[in-house]
């Protein structure tokens, strides 16, 4: 995988591939770009990248935990972009992503061809804040890849109706590393404290007019029906405000759709077919 240098040091591990019009694929808060090995199939007719933030996946960890904040992760998205001589790209952003996609139509939209949301919005329920924070930074209990795989269907199972036992197996695989004493995380544990230390600093800011901010672009939304993150509600008042919105609500589905399902797919690609 290939790498490029932050303003501030950082080496981020990101992959480009194909060509047609470019998508650039943000992952959620603990993922990385694996997260879109899914979609990767259905976008031979895109350049697909893909970036692992600062302290994911293949990409450095930062000394300062406190960077680890949406808005230096969207200064960093520019920077991949600078580097890659990248007027502007469509985003498709999984939670986390799809608040650093929000926030560059803030402080970047002339970098913006569109975006794409997935099961994120503008409010975010201290319900499934609460629950992230029950895992976030701590390495599984369970210490084989089948035994998390196991623990993973029976805590998904409930939002997640029809997925194979395989599935789960692979997403263990993917996100844990598997040593002697049992399995670790791929991504910088610190991130934990970043969140404890910017959720101690104040309540969350009114999300709602950085989502205006995509006003006037290409916007799809997906919403995992079981979702704890975006509720019913708040997907409601998203495509009220924005009644030109593509998007689908996933029944059998929570936090997140994986972006291969057939609804997911179909928003993905209207967007990007608005696209000039």
């Amino acid at each position: 995988m290939p790498y490029f240098k932050t303003s501030d040091g950082l080496s981020l591990s990101y992959t480009d591939q194909g060509t047609g019009k470019p998508i650039l694929c943000l992952a959620g808060l603990t993922r990385c770009s694996l997260d879109f090995r899914y979609f990767e199939p259905h976008a031979n007719k895109y350049r697909m990248i893909t970036l692992d933030s600062r302290g994911r996946g293949a990409s450095q960890y930062d000394s300062n935990y406190m960077n680890y904040n949406v808005l230096r992760e969207a200064q960093d998205v520019v920077e991949l972009l600078d580097h890659l001589s990248l007027a502007k790209t469509a985003v498709l952003g999984t939670s986390r992503g799809g608040l650093i996609a929000m926030t560059l139509a803030a402080i970047a939209k002339d970098r913006l061809s569109g975006v794409i949301l997935n099961d994120i919005g503008p409010d975010l329920p201290s319900v499934g804040l609460q629950r992230i924070m029950e895992y976030v930074g701590r390495p599984p209990t369970a210490k084989t890849h089948e035994s998390a795989a196991a623990q993973l269907k029976t805590a998904m199972t409930p939002a997640f109706s029809n997925v194979p036992s395989e599935r789960w197996l692979e997403e263990a695989r993917t996100f844990y590393t598997q040593t002697e004493t049992g399995l670790t995380l791929r991504y910088d544990p610190k991130l934990r404290d970043a969140m404890i230390e910017q959720a101690s600093a104040g309540p969350l800011p009114d999300l709602w007019p950085v989502f205006g901010m995509l006003a006037d672009l290409p916007l799809g939304a997906l919403r995992g029906g079981q979702s704890d993150i975006l509720t019913a509600a708040t997907f409601a008042k998203m495509q009220t405000e924005r009644p030109d919105m593509v998007c689908a609500e996933l029944a059998d589905r929570g936090h997140v759709p994986f972006l291969d399902e057939t609804a997911s797919l179909r928003v993905i690609h209207s967007v990007m077919e608005q696209i000039i």
